[in-house]
């Protein structure tokens, strides 16, 4: 799925750690999900068209090149997990930010796939992308419901446990903000039943209160 580019980014040893992850506090453990309050974390994201099982090409060819020195500083970042896609908002602005996480427009097709950038970024001390696809921007802290799961990166297997994470947040009247995404910490080489994927999605603060766990 993520065909060479990925395979390149976990073949460096330093990245294939992928040790740095978002900052969070695991605030409620529940059967199917979990709740986390995120701090804030800058991610470097592109909108690419494409399937579920194809899209990730491009986006990575892009991605990767911004953190190998693809950017004005000509600066190698390391890679950090996860690696995020979502469907992206219709209407989404595609201009340049500030020096990615995946989002697709309702109808139209598109992800947006996100990398998370190291901590010790500020957004205004990462270089600037060469590329203008790509938008660098900072994730608000939030509350996330996380339901983990692990096996092969198909769209099947995706839509199948998105589902379960949203009939269980709303048989317990969790109120959600926005669209769920896929976060992958994995590497391609991995065996599939050792893989670590996530579908989360933002709540409404407090909502989660009073579930049995």
């Amino acid at each position: 799925m993520f065909m060479r580019y990925a395979i390149l980014l976990f073949m460096i040893p330093t990245i294939a750690m992928a040790i740095e992850e978002p900052e969070y506090q695991v605030v409620g453990q529940y059967t199917d999900f979990e709740v986390r309050l995120y701090a804030p974390y800058i991610v470097a994201e592109v909108d690419v068209q494409g399937d579920f099982d194809n899209a990730g090409n491009e986006a990575f060819r892009v991605l990767a090149g911004y953190i190998f020195g693809d950017n004005a500083a000509s600066e190698k970042m390391a890679m950090t997990a996860p690696v995020e896609s979502r469907s992206a908002d219709k209407g989404e602005k595609m201009a340049m930010t500030a020096p990615v996480t995946a989002t697709a427009a309702e109808d139209d097709g598109r992800t947006t796939f996100a990398f998370v950038m190291e901590r010790k970024y500020s957004l205004q001390s990462l270089p600037v992308p060469n590329n203008e696809r790509i938008r660098i921007r900072e994730v608000p802290g939030r509350t996330m419901a996380v339901h983990r799961y692990s096996g092969r990166w198909t769209e099947g297997k995706y839509l199948q446990h998105e589902k379960l994470l949203l009939s269980a947040l709303e048989a317990h009247g969790v109120q959600t903000i926005g669209r769920p995404a896929l976060a992958r910490y994995n590497s391609p080489f991995s065996l599939p039943f050792m893989r670590r994927n996530e579908v989360m999605i933002e709540i409404k603060p407090g909502s989660a209160q009073g579930l049995v766990e």
